[in-house]
């Protein structure tokens, strides 16, 4: 198991390097140029979007409301609690604001990957509308290109039992284990036996549960954190100040921090802002695939949401109680990080917020991830092989959480980034598709104005 970590920690720091931090914000910063900025300029236009969007329009298999809360589901997990907690113990303060920076230029990402998502769905043997980056990849760029639509699938199947299944429910049963004394066959089990019954009814199923749980934890989640920055409040311009130097001119160790070099704090807070809000990872695009629309570039304003939610609200609610409480510099990391920051300004309840609200979290990105996972396997061996896929990924639930956490999330990250290569590969070749889609969606929008 040593030889298996050792070589998967090398295969992770080749693939982590400089050049997929290039990859990734070069993407996203060549598609916000391309677009003129767009996401960010077009926000409130994205929420309108996602107001309207309760209510069905156009073909698809889910309203564009549920196709983001399906979406949420999957991103809205341990990385918003133990991801930042393990970027801030690792990669020090300063690995927030490069989480940041991934998430601005990672709506523009967004954005083109449901655009070309909606683009290019086809509708399967079941009657459900299916896309992503394997039918955009196929049907955007042609048969001499089919191999990476292929490598995608196969990566993205793999990827969906470390990010979406295995971490979650690891992470959930170590929690309730330390907090609770829940045995993790227990959390295992009952996890396992709650998705099971979900996926019974496909997507469908899926996003009417999102269209539920997740408004419901995100607001939950961002009052507690609130509450905690009300009585932290003097401490909050310090902290931005903390995160600002620390991110050019990270400091020596200090208290249980051990220090980090400012190539740690950007590669750690690249590698968990993509692992929290997957921009550039291809995922969301395929739940965005199955959105009632009538309009690729509205339902693209609706996907860049997602990461705005995710990161710039979520993991920053997060990351500030972490560094307003002072806890990062205990040496502790990930969900006990979290967990120690919250219970140490909210005595009795904060480590209980924590606790349950990973728990929720984890449960609905396991739903969501199920989604991908399936239409991945679906791509490579049609529909015959939805249930199988569906019994191994409840079984692997259990199994996941008895397997040791650090190796999870070393394979996780090494998975994320196959999977992000033809992808992002894909979303660079594809580019003059989103930009005339865009130009001309928006240049109709202006003329009916006049």
């Amino acid at each position: 198991m040593e030889q298996v970590t050792e070589w998967v920690g090398v295969l992770n720091g080749l693939l982590w390097g400089p050049p997929m931090l290039v990859l990734i914000l070069g993407t996203g910063l060549y598609l916000s140029f391309g677009l003129k900025a767009m996401p960010i300029r077009r926000l409130g236009y994205g929420f309108r979007m996602l107001w309207q969007g309760r209510r069905s329009e156009g073909t698809g298999d889910i309203s564009s409301f549920n196709a983001l809360m399906t979406s949420l589901s999957a991103t809205i997990g341990t990385g918003n609690i133990a991801g930042v907690g393990t970027a801030i113990a690792v990669g020090g303060p300063g690995a927030l604001f490069w989480m940041w920076m991934t998430a601005l230029v990672g709506m523009a990402t967004k954005y083109a990957e449901a655009v070309l998502a909606v683009s290019y769905r086809e509708v399967d043997e079941n009657n459900n509308h299916v896309g992503g980056p394997m039918y955009y990849i196929r049907n955007g760029l042609g048969k001499r290109w089919a191999w990476l639509a292929v490598a995608f699938a196969i990566f993205g199947a793999m990827a969906g039992f470390g990010i979406g299944n295995t971490v979650q429910a690891n992470s959930v049963a170590h929690a309730l284990e330390v907090k609770f004394n829940v045995p993790p066959l227990w959390t295992g089990g009952v996890m396992a036996v709650l998705v099971g019954l979900v996926l019974i009814g496909g997507i469908r199923w899926i996003a009417k549960v999102a269209g539920k749980l997740v408004p419901f934890m995100a607001i939950a989640y961002l009052l507690a954190g609130l509450v905690v920055l009300a009585l932290n409040v003097t401490e909050i311009p310090a902290a931005f100040m903390t995160i600002l130097r620390e991110a050019f001119t990270p400091t020596a160790g200090v208290g249980g921090f051990a220090g980090a070099s400012v190539m740690l704090a950007i590669q750690m807070g690249v590698a968990r802002g993509i692992f929290s809000n997957e921009a550039g990872l291809g995922s969301a695009p395929i739940a965005h695939a199955a959105a009632q629309t009538d309009s690729p570039v509205r339902q693209g304003t609706v996907a860049m949401l997602g990461t705005f939610i995710d990161t710039i609200i979520i993991c920053t609610i997060t990351g500030l109680v972490i560094v307003t409480s002072g806890a990062w510099t205990g040496g502790e990391s990930g969900a006990e990080l979290s967990a120690l920051a919250f219970g140490n300004e909210l005595p009795g309840a904060g480590a209980y917020v924590v606790t349950l609200g990973l728990a929720l979290f984890a449960f609905t990105t396991v739903l969501g991830w199920s989604v991908y996972g399936e239409r991945c396997v679906e791509y490579l061996l049609g529909v015959r092989a939805i249930l199988p896929f569906r019994v191994l990924w409840v079984a692997a639930i259990p199994a996941g959480a008895y397997l040791s956490l650090d190796f999870i999330w070393l394979v996780a990250d090494t998975l994320n980034a196959l999977m992000a290569i033809p992808n992002l590969v894909a979303l660079l070749l594809l580019s003059p598709v989103v930009f005339k889609l865009t130009r001309e969606f928006f240049d109709r929008a202006a003329a009916q104005k006049d």
